[in-house]
Parts: structure tokens; C-alpha cells; sequence
């Protein structure tokens, strides 16, 4: 796509998420994703079916009336993107550590 002048571009940039927060990350391309790739490892924390925004190229949103149904069961004050924690729910933490570089800022 460069011929017409679109550059190639990341989904999950660290060098735009190292700029933002001031500092190095220590990650590593995402290796569940095609070999021309070059996003880095990530979790994600959305929803199927939850943004409003109705972007016609988006893989996220495949149903209308789904996304318009999560809408009505959105609730500001519960922990989940959409609907409430029941009884049903299995919650289990996960072990995380920041990749963050401690000693290396970017912004001195």
C-alpha cells in the first residue's frame, strides 16, 4: 500500500505507547498473529459487540442488534464492560508484570 502513500502502521505501536507514557518498554511482537505483523504482545480487555461508534470496517461489531442490546444492559457502575457480575461468573486474577523499563526514560 506504500505506492499510495499509506505507511505501515501497528495496532499495538509500542513506539507510540513509549512516547505517550515517557518511557522504554521491554515487549515482543505478538506471536499469534501473521509473520508481517508487527504488533507487539498484548491482552485485550474489550467486548465483542460493545462500541457505539458503527465503523463499517470493524471486526469487533457483527451484529447491530447485539451491540444495541449491550448498550441497554451497559451499567457505569458495574466492573464489566457489559452487564453485571452474577453468581455464574468464574473470576480469576492473572499474573501480570509491567514491562515497563525502569531505569531508561525517554523524557529526561
Amino acid at each position: 500500500m506504500s505506492s499510495f502513500g499509506i505507511k505501515h502502521a501497528l495496532c499495538i505501536d509500542n513506539r507510540l505507547v513509549e512516547r505517550i507514557i515517557g518511557y522504554s518498554l521491554d515487549v515482543t511482537k505478538d506471536k499469534c498473529q501473521r509473520l508481517e505483523c508487527g504488533c507487539v504482545a498484548s491482552v485485550d480487555i474489550g467486548a465483542y459487540n460493545s462500541c457505539l461508534n458503527g465503523c463499517l470496517y470493524c471486526y469487533a461489531n457483527y451484529s447491530k442488534e447485539i451491540v444495541e442490546r449491550n448498550r441497554k444492559n451497559h451499567n457505569q457502575l458495574s466492573p464489566l464492560l457489559i452487564g453485571e457480575v452474577s453468581k455464574n461468573y468464574v473470576v480469576k486474577d492473572r499474573k501480570t508484570e509491567s514491562s515497563k523499563i525502569m531505569q531508561q526514560s525517554l523524557f529526561r
